[in-house]
């Protein structure tokens, strides 16, 4: 097994956040610093982090959380914000968020330290679905919705087709339920931007057809079998 699947696999962090942390060094494999690529044989081969070893974990931790505004989607902050690890009932248990949600973006964030649904949630080749409520200021035309709908400029390359609906208008406001298959940084900010609309409120809704129903803001909880199996499955 590649050494970043393994260290994903116990819990570590995501793939990509694994590929860092062996790139710093940071990884032995029986006591030889590790290289990208390297294989390990997780029945044999003492591997560590740290110094400490990375082991598998007999369960893995999946929530499932309201996330409100004015916290950061980070195991920690260096300028001293709230994060994501604050709402937890035991923050002291090693998971990590599975993608990211702005400091001002709120709605539903999955936490983990299986690093292979992490893979799959966040991986833009598995073009996982994400539905966002957002309200911008005045009305929308039609031409800007066609255009979020077939596709944005953003950073020189086209945003894949969206589905974009209308769910409340009048003079000062318009709400809207769009949904993105990719995940760019604050791609759905910078998309009504970009047909120049502000947006003021923004909340993902559903990571496929998983939603928040009965989960507070703020508010966190276990996720069930069912859904874990939903989320794998995508």
């Amino acid at each position: 097994m590649r050494i970043n699947k393994y260290l994903a696999q116990v819990g570590i962090g995501s793939r990509r956040a694994c590929d860092k942390i062996i790139e710093d060094g940071r990884v032995k494999i029986n006591g030889k610093t590790a290289t990208l690529g390297d294989d390990v044989d997780e029945q044999n081969d003492n591997i560590t982090v740290d110094g400490k070893t990375a082991e598998f974990k007999s369960k893995f931790s999946y929530y499932i959380m309201n996330k409100p505004k004015g916290y950061i989607c980070s195991v920690s902050d260096e300028k001293g914000r709230k994060t994501v690890m604050d709402l937890l009932p035991n923050n002291n248990e090693r998971v990590y968020p599975v993608g990211r949600l702005d400091y001002d973006t709120e709605g539903i964030l999955i936490l983990t330290n299986d690093g292979d649904l992490a893979y799959r949630l966040t991986h833009p080749s598995n073009e996982i679905s994400k539905t966002y409520s957002v309200k911008v200021e005045g009305l929308i035309t039609d031409p800007q919705i066609n255009k979020l709908r077939t596709g944005v400029e953003l950073d020189g390359v086209m945003t894949k087709k969206a589905v974009v609906k209308i769910t409340e208008t009048n003079k000062e406001f318009t709400k809207l339920n769009i949904t993105i298959k990719e995940g760019k940084n604050r791609q759905v900010r910078r998309m009504f931007e970009a047909v120049g609309k502000n947006v003021v409120f923004l909340k993902r809704i559903k990571i496929g057809d998983l939603g928040l129903r009965g989960i507070d803001r703020g508010s966190v909880r276990s996720l069930t079998t069912d859904e874990v199996f939903y989320l794998k499955n995508l």
